[in-house]
C-alpha cells in the first residue's frame, strides 16, 4: 500500500491579517477529506491566530468564525504546531494556545519539510 500523501501548509499571518486565516484550516480539513496527512505549522505573527480566545474574535463575511473552522480542522484529524521561538520573540508562554496546537521547537518545521510531498505559505 503507497505512503499517504503529506502537505505542510506555514502560516505566518496572524490577527493583523484575519482573512489569510482561514486558508490552512480549510484547505487542510479538505486534504484529510482527500487522506492526505495535513498539518499547520505557526511561526512569526502565525501564533496569534492560535493564541486563546482570538479565534472566537475572527468571522469575516458569510463564513464560520475562525474558531469553529480551527475546531472542525482539528476533528478531521489536521496537526498543528506552534514555533516557540515565535512565540518567546512576542512574549507568549506556551500555555497560550489552543489545547490542539503543540509547541515545537525550530526543528520540527526543518523536518517536516523535508517530510512533506507538497509545501504552501500563508
Amino acid at each position: 500500500m503507497a505512503e499517504r500523501k503529506k502537505i505542510l501548509y506555514i502560516q505566518t499571518s496572524g490577527t493583523d491579517h484575519p482573512e489569510r486565516l482561514y486558508a490552512p484550516f480549510i484547505l487542510g480539513t479538505t486534504a484529510a477529506a482527500m487522506d492526505i496527512d495535513a498539518t499547520v505549522y505557526f511561526v512569526i505573527k502565525g501564533v496569534t491566530g492560535v493564541k486563546n480566545g482570538e479565534a472566537e474574535k475572527i468571522k469575516i463575511g458569510a463564513f464560520p468564525s475562525l474558531k469553529d473552522v480551527m475546531d472542525q480542522a482539528n476533528k478531521a484529524g489536521v496537526k498543528m504546531f506552534v514555533c516557540e521561538q515565535s512565540t518567546q520573540l512576542l512574549g507568549m508562554s506556551k500555555g497560550d494556545f489552543v489545547s490542539y496546537a503543540k509547541v515545537v521547537g525550530a526543528a520540527t518545521l526543518n523536518d517536516l519539510a523535508l517530510e512533506a510531498d507538497a509545501i504552501i505559505s500563508f
